[in-house]
């Protein structure tokens, strides 16, 4: 918790933690609307991934370039246009009249969400190895509290009664908020390294991190974009149900990720990450029940699992020796967000194809291959 007293005790490590909770915000609240949208457009699961894959080629036309952006106007300046940029974006989807504005708007969804991603969580490594101190898990604690905020916003749905209405009710005091705080990291730009010319060993350590961000982002993805259908279709839940799955994941998550900044400081990078994975998997199991109660409680614990993971991925990737921070973390939000948009995409198909419950059975392997991967790490000696 001693990150989380830094953040809310300092305005130079809350203005980035803000942004973090903002961006879930934005998209959680798309998220709790996937199931109106496809109604007003019927269309169906296939479709409705063909779309989500708009967004996760959104995301990866930025990433590419993302750190030459970020090394030319500066990581603070490119982390608040990221800002207003998810702004304006975040209203588009909903408000699609078709199914073909609807993957446009996407498409723009999603390039804003992977700038300003990476911009972030630049930002902060910055912070952190120019103050010598770890905020880093706490601020995707802020991220997973953005989206609480959105997956308690499903309880109004009723009362609103209008997607875009209930986005843009959300997204102009975000901005605000935003703006007030911009001045503590508008200016701030990354330290200049000593590069190192490509080589197996400097890519080694990055590829077996950016296999467990493609399968945990996956995870992550497919709860963001299929747990209100899972417990509509597979658990009968009744509608003021149909959110409680995000919101327990999300729940969860927040909590994990205020505590894994001290957790990780006593028990070391991998070994948190292979707990993470075994309770994961655990709520997988509880997910796969399909039992409305005990299916929310696995997303809840879902949620726990993954919330130390991402965070330390991150950390480790901003990090390592004789890479640009920027191009580290590009890196590995290049591979998680394949996983976090593609993914929900493929398990689309597969739940068209055959049912959400074999997508799901899907995911618990997903959770014990990143389980297998930290035993290669710890040989490895990361």
């Amino acid at each position: 918790m001693k990150s989380l007293y830094l953040i809310l005790s300092n305005p130079r490590y809350f203005a980035p933690a803000f942004v973090f909770s903002s961006l879930n915000i934005w998209f959680g609240t798309w998220a709790i609307y996937i199931p109106s949208v496809k109604d007003k457009l019927s269309i169906d699961k296939a479709d409705l991934g063909i779309a989500l894959f708009f967004m996760a080629f959104g995301v990866f036309t930025v990433f590419p370039v993302a750190s030459k952006i970020i090394d030319k106007i500066g990581v603070g300046k490119t982390t608040w246009w990221g800002v207003i940029f998810c702004t304006i974006t975040a209203l588009m989807p909903l408000a699609a009249p078709s199914y073909e504005l609807l993957c446009a708007s996407l498409f723009l969804f999603g390039v804003a969400n992977g700038i300003t991603d990476i911009a972030m969580n630049t930002l902060v490594t910055e912070l952190e190895k120019e103050d010598n101190v770890q905020f880093m898990s706490a601020t995707h604690g802020f991220f997973s509290l953005g989206g609480v905020i959105a997956g308690l916003g499903s309880f109004l749905i009723p009362v609103i009664g209008h997607p875009v209405l209930h986005m843009g009710l959300i997204a102009v005091p975000v901005l605000l908020v935003n703006l007030f705080f911009r001045g503590q990291y508008v200016l701030k730009r990354s330290a200049p390294i000593e590069k190192e010319p490509f080589s197996l060993k400097l890519f080694k350590p990055l590829f077996f991190l950016g296999l467990i961000g493609f399968v945990s982002f996956a995870s992550e993805g497919a709860v963001v974009d299929w747990s209100a259908l899972y417990l509509k279709e597979v658990t009968l839940a009744p509608e003021h149900l149909f959110g409680a799955g995000f919101l327990a994941f999300s729940t969860t998550m927040t909590l994990g990720r205020f505590l894994g900044d001290g957790i990780s400081e006593r028990i070391g990078s991998v070994k948190i990450l292979a707990l993470g994975a075994i309770v994961a998997i655990m709520g997988y199991v509880g997910v796969l029940s399909g039992i409305t109660l005990v299916a929310i409680m696995g997303f809840a614990l879902t949620g726990l699992g993954f919330s130390v993971i991402v965070p330390e991925l991150f950390r480790i990737g901003g990090k390592v020796k004789g890479v640009d921070s920027a191009q580290g973390i590009a890196f590995i939000a290049g591979t998680g967000y394949l996983g976090f948009l593609s993914g929900p995409v493929l398990l689309g198909f597969l739940a068209e194809e055959y049912s959400l419950t074999s997508s799901f059975w899907t995911l618990l392997a997903c959770a014990a291959l990143v389980l297998s991967v930290t035993t290669i790490l710890k040989r490895e000696g990361r």
